[in-house]
């Protein structure tokens, strides 16, 4: 397994795998990816097996400390020199999950934002999600206030 960030030619199959990852109404579209991908390529962890994208993350850095829904969509909300590295989705295609995969790029994302001097990373999970993000250092906020995709999302921070 290789991790590595993105480049704009691996934009299909970001978007194939967000698809199987999330409902419709939570999954980011393609041309919502290629917007964050213009503008935060570095800001995505892929994870291949052979040539073939099967888990990643993805968000931008932002000084701003909550994440908001409206930063889904706009990726002007991404400054490079933001305190905050902000994770928007682990996506892992079904037939590698509970396998350390995701683990595995979540580190290599939290090793990466320490390094480059951020504050810590925030994320939105449901509820089912919390203790996983837990294992990783990560507090629970209590509810967010999102509403992305109509689901109930719990605020998770990890300060460095």
């Amino acid at each position: 397994m290789h991790i590595r960030t993105a480049l704009f030619s691996d934009l299909p199959a970001l978007a194939a795998v967000e698809a199987l990852c999330f409902p419709p109404a939570e999954a980011a579209s393609q041309e919502v990816l290629a917007a964050r991908l213009r503008v935060y390529p570095h800001h995505f962890w892929l994870m291949e097996d052979e040539g073939r994208l099967v888990s990643f993350i993805n968000g931008p850095v932002t000084d701003e400390p909550q994440l908001l829904d409206a930063m889904y969509a706009d990726p002007s909300f991404h400054r490079e020199t933001g305190a905050w590295q902000m994770i928007f989705g682990v996506n892992t295609l079904p037939q590698y999950r509970r396998q350390g995969r995701a683990g595995q790029v979540m580190e290599r994302v939290l090793a990466d934002a320490q390094a480059q001097g951020r504050t810590g990373c925030v994320l939105t999970c449901k509820e089912a999600l919390i203790h996983y993000y837990a294992r990783f250092g990560f507090q629970n906020e209590g509810l967010s206030a999102s509403a992305h995709g109509g689901a109930a999302w719990y605020s998770m921070r990890l300060t460095f």
